[in-house]
């Protein structure tokens, strides 16, 4: 992702709303730890029979209040308010804030901690800054174009941080995450294309964040995700120096250009040049 994606009247303002929007995701955490250590979580199940709990709620009206007052004319979509706007009204967005409050609920009532807040400002269909928080670890990921991607630990100055090359460890072989809930199914033939490989298993955003610093190399998705699922990270991936890329097309996730909220199959690469060196096809 180029500076030039981003719109000259927002470059300017990204490195303090990347601090600003870092403080919503840390309230949103506190909030959310405020209900994970209760024994009564409330349970409920959506639409498409996904748990919601008064976590998710929590955390999604205070992002949506505070967002709301840190950019008044830019709208906020929410995985808890999407079906409240109609798509005609947010495909005419050209600018909007893309929330998952909590991503990762099945994680957060398993009680493992790999659950996150991510919270993602979209720029003419491309995410050009991003924060992920993980609350039980009080880490948490963010990135602006133009700014450089970034990690913050429990009392830690945030660092810069940065995908590896796959040649930066060739003695390792690649590290590959797939989600926890989903397992490997369908990405057999993907993970034969690569020989040697580490697979782990593991829930929410966190799985793109650990690429973006160089803890892991790809992540194939072959598997239903929502367009707040994965732009927050996205952007710290990319401002790290990797890529997402469609499975359809070859092309980075882009967002807000169809009535559908759900992604494409899709891969994140650490190395964006290793891709052809792994002969991986363009659809596992």
């Amino acid at each position: 992702m180029s500076d030039d994606s981003c719109s000259s009247n927002l470059q300017p303002l990204l490195k303090e709303l990347m601090q600003s929007v870092r403080t919503i995701a840390a309230e949103a955490s506190y909030r959310i730890l405020d209900i994970y250590i209760r024994e009564d979580v409330q349970i409920s199940t959506k639409a498409d029979d996904s748990p919601l709990t008064q976590a998710d709620m929590a955390a999604h009206h205070h992002i949506l209040e505070r967002l709301q007052a840190l950019t008044p004319d830019i709208p906020v979509l929410s995985e808890e308010n999407a079906e409240a706007i109609a798509p005609g009204e947010r495909l005419a967005w050209s600018r909007y804030w893309l929330v998952d409050p909590l991503d990762g609920t099945k994680e957060f009532l398993a009680q493992n901690g790999e659950f996150t807040v991510n919270i993602a400002l979209i720029d003419h269909h491309e995410p050009v800054l991003g924060v992920v928080a993980v609350p039980a670890k009080k880490i948490s990921y963010f990135a602006a174009v133009g700014v450089g991607a970034f990690k913050a630990g429990p009392d830690e100055v945030p660092h810069p941080i940065q995908c590896r090359h796959l040649e930066d460890s060739e003695e390792q072989p690649p590290v590959v995450v797939t989600s926890r809930r989903s397992g490997t199914e369908g990405i057999e033939s993907f993970l034969e294309q690569l020989g040697n490989y580490e697979l782990t298993a593991i829930g929410s955003s966190i799985k793109m964040c650990l690429i973006a610093e160089g803890k892991a190399d790809l992540y194939p998705r072959l598997g239903p995700t929502s367009e707040w699922d994965t732009a927050a990270a996205q952007c710290v991936v990319t401002c790290a120096g990797g890529s997402i890329i469609s499975l359809e097309d070859g092309e980075p996730l882009r967002y807000g250009m169809k009535e559908s909220l759900l992604n494409p199959h899709f891969l994140a690469a650490g190395d964006p040049r290793a891709l052809d060196r792994l002969q991986l096809t363009s659809k596992p």
